[in-house]
């Protein structure tokens, strides 16, 4: 199995760490240039005309819109990373789903009856190395090399048993790299609440510097500072609440991708091998 590059202009770098963060930028910053501040604005206006009104106006402030949620620079930088994290997953979800349609190729080509002999699993190898050299959707996937893996060590040793444990080491590795790239969108995950924790910080903060000016009558600024606060904690932990849920059903198919891959190699080639007796090799021989 050959360890794909990982330098900072390969595309397993480059597209999940910058591009896709590039382009969540580009959108949100973009929405919220568009429509979420000008709406924003407009809302304040009319919460402020509201409460100009006294009790006239108070119960069309019951419900909080949005807009005024999600205003500030925080809650901004929390929906900025989800997104990031939500394509980082799509990307996750497109590869695995690619690997999984490899699963409806016969590889193996084994007629109803025949059995793959030691002296056979060299000449399949080849055919098959070819065949994955030509075909760029083959190349670098878990089947293919599994199967080759397992051909190759069958030739080696004659033996089922170790053929059978090279299709499951391949596999365990492959899984092991599966998980290890799940890593940078559990930072995300991470990142998100960590994120509305600091606008909480900032906004109580903020909010204590115009303490004063609550004690003369003028709360505006404090219950502003406030607002930012709590809204921040609470788009945190809403994000990472469906991000979390996402990264559950991409990590749940690249398992099952390493299972079922298993199960393939074990029914259509480990079970169709077989090491001849003496006698039968004496026979093949004369």
């Amino acid at each position: 199995m050959k360890t794909r590059k990982k330098g900072l202009l390969s595309p397993d770098f480059f597209i999940p760490n910058v591009g896709l963060l590039l382009l969540a930028v580009v959108l949100v910053e973009g929405m919220y240039a568009v429509w979420l501040r000008p709406r924003a604005e407009v809302l304040m206006i009319e919460r402020r005309a509201y409460l100009a009104q006294g009790s006239a106006g108070a119960g069309k402030l019951q419900e909080r819109h949005i807009a005024l949620i999600i205003k500030d620079r925080e809650p901004e930088v929390e929906v900025v990373f989800c997104l990031w994290g939500m394509f980082f997953l799509a990307y996750k979800f497109f590869q695995t789903r690619r690997e999984q349609r490899l699963l409806e190729e016969d590889f193996i080509r084994v007629q109803p009856g025949e059995r793959i002999l030691p002296d056979d699993a060299l000449d399949r190898y080849k055919e098959l190395r070819e065949q994955v050299e030509r075909n760029s959707r083959w190349r670098d996937r878990l089947l293919p090399e599994c199967i080759l893996a397992a051909l190759h060590r069958f030739h080696a040793t004659s033996s089922i048993q170790d053929a059978a444990m090279a299709v499951k080491e391949r596999a365990e590795l492959r899984a092991d790299q599966l998980d290890s790239s799940l890593s940078l969108v559990r930072y995300i995950a991470w990142a998100i609440p960590a994120i509305g924790f600091v606008g909480t910080v900032r906004g109580i903060g903020d909010g204590l510097n115009h303490a004063e000016e609550a004690i003369k009558g003028d709360i505006s600024q404090v219950t502003s500072q406030l607002g930012l606060a709590f809204n921040s904690t609470f788009v945190g932990l809403m994000l990472c609440l469906v991000l979390m849920y996402f990264i559950h059903i991409v990590q749940s198919g690249q398992e099952e991708l390493v299972m079922d891959t298993q199960a393939y190699c074990r029914d259509r080639l480990v079970d169709v091998m077989k090491v001849p007796t003496k006698d039968e090799s004496a026979g093949i021989l004369s």
